[in-house]
Parts: C-alpha cells; structure tokens; sequence
C-alpha cells in the first residue's frame, strides 16, 4: 500500500507566479497526491488568490484544499466563504484560525481554531472533510505544552476529521504528541508536515518565526555550509528523506510536503522513498 501524499501551494502574487506554479503542479502531480492544500495570508488577505488557486487545482482533475482562517471574521462572512467553497466543488478544508497580525486582539466572533470548525460542522455537516493544524513542538504562542495540546483536542472535539502538523526534524516530538493526543481521546489520523531545505538562511528565519525547532546538529551543519547552496540542498535531500523513513516505518497514515512552489526537492525526496512512479 502507497503512503499517500498531500502537497502544500502559497497563491502566486504575480501573473508570472502563476503560470510558474502552473508548471510546478504538473510536475508534482506526476506523484499522484491524494490533495493539494492552498494556504491563506493572515486575516484572510489573499483570499481571492487562495479561491483561484484552489479553483485552478480542481480544473486541473486533482482534489484540492483550501486553507481556511478565522482571525478578524464574522459569522456571516464564513458563512459566505463556505458557500462559494462549496459551489466551487471544494470537499476539503483546512481550518486554522490564522497569525494574528501585529498588533491585533483577539477581534471578530472567532477567537480559536475549534470554534471554526465547529460553526463549519454546524453550517455545512460533513460537507466538508476538515483539517486543523498540529504542533508537535508546540504553538510558539501557546501558553504551556499542556494548554497547546487541549487546545488541539479541542479541534478534534468540535468535528475536526483528521490534522496536519507543522514541520519538524525530530520524528520523537511527532509520535510523543500523537501519543498524547491518543490519550485524551483525539483519535484522529496526524499527518506529518514535511519542509524540504533548500536554503538555511530561509529555513532558519521560518523556523524561528513558527516555532519549528532545528535540532542543533541540522543547525551547525548548515552554518557550516555557509553560501554553499548546493551542499545544503543535498545535505537536505538526506536529512528529509531520512526523517520521512523514520516516519514511515513508525506507521504514520501520510506525508504532507510544505513545496514552497517548488518542486525538484519534494520529487527527489519521494523518488529516493520509492513513492514516485
């Protein structure tokens, strides 16, 4: 049986990005994913770009999901996306609550991921098969360990179907957190985020913004690299593929790659798993 795997997209912000990303899509459908996921900027700014991409996905024959968030929105304004979703032929859902920008309360009707996904539930029933995100190094504005994962039980409570985590490079922090998850009763499939490394410098600044930890060896190596590029990149491709065989042979129910709009390092990596065609 094929580990099936989902691909993530950001919508292009210039009519060139979009016929790049055009051409990266076919190249990764060559791998058959199962869904690809298309992301929203914070208070929902590049909707419109998000709904063409996820539009452009599903003309092209391939499931799509939209990223979904909920910082700054009304009921009415979620009830109005939902139904042009739908009309769009969209099945998937990937409901987040959004990065606050700066500077922002907690304003609008929503102020957690659950109770998104427990206005869609009640909006739409099982219309849509719904995403929360995951964080097995924890929310980088969370309180506490502790307060993060009841936070993601209670996206899993109010009708969440399955998650994808942030990426990280330490396979423990995955299978502890789904570990924990199980315990509490959130028994839903937990499907890695994968982040291919294709530049420290970019990697480094992500990581620090998002919480995602480099474990100290990963970081050495790559300042040790320096503007070496493609030394990292291959240094990379064996790092990544390498976490991906652990993660496999821990049994875990998919990959989801983080492509960055790019598509060479996610093929590389899933050609070295035996998972391309």
């Amino acid at each position: 049986m094929a580990l099936p795997l989902s691909i993530e997209f950001f919508p292009p912000k210039t009519p060139e990005g979009v016929v790049k990303l055009s051409a990266v899509r076919q190249q990764l459908y060559a791998l058959k994913p199962e869904f690809c996921s298309v992301t929203y900027g914070a208070g929902g700014s590049t909707q419109q770009g998000t709904f063409d991409t996820v539009g452009a996905i599903l003309a092209e024959g391939v499931d799509a999901a939209s990223h979904f968030s909920c910082v700054g929105a009304s009921k009415a304004s979620v009830r109005e996306q939902l139904a042009t979703l739908k009309a769009m032929g969209v099945k998937r859902l990937v409901a987040l609550r959004g990065d606050l920008p700066s500077g922002y309360g907690l304003g609008g009707e929503f102020h957690f991921a659950s109770d998104l996904v427990a206005f869609i539930r009640e909006e739409t029933g099982h219309d849509f098969h719904i995403e929360v995100g995951a964080y097995p190094e924890v929310h980088p504005q969370a309180k506490s360990p502790e307060a993060d994962l009841q936070a993601y039980v209670a996206k899993v409570q109010a009708g969440a179907d399955s998650a994808i985590t942030q990426y990280f490079y330490n396979s423990d922090a995955y299978f502890r957190f789904v570990d924990d998850a199980y315990r509490l009763g959130a028994d839903v499939p937990v499907v890695p985020g994968i982040m291919p490394i294709g530049s420290s410098t970019q990697l480094l600044r992500f990581s620090d913004a998002c919480g995602a930890e480099i474990p100290r060896w990963i970081r050495l190596r790559l300042q040790g690299f320096g503007d070496d590029t493609d030394s990292v990149k291959a240094f990379g491709l064996d790092v990544v593929t390498d976490l991906c065989d652990q993660l496999r042979n821990g049994g875990v129910p998919g990959l989801h790659f983080y492509s960055m709009n790019q598509s060479v390092a996610t093929l590389e990596i899933a050609h070295r798993l035996g998972l391309a065609a």
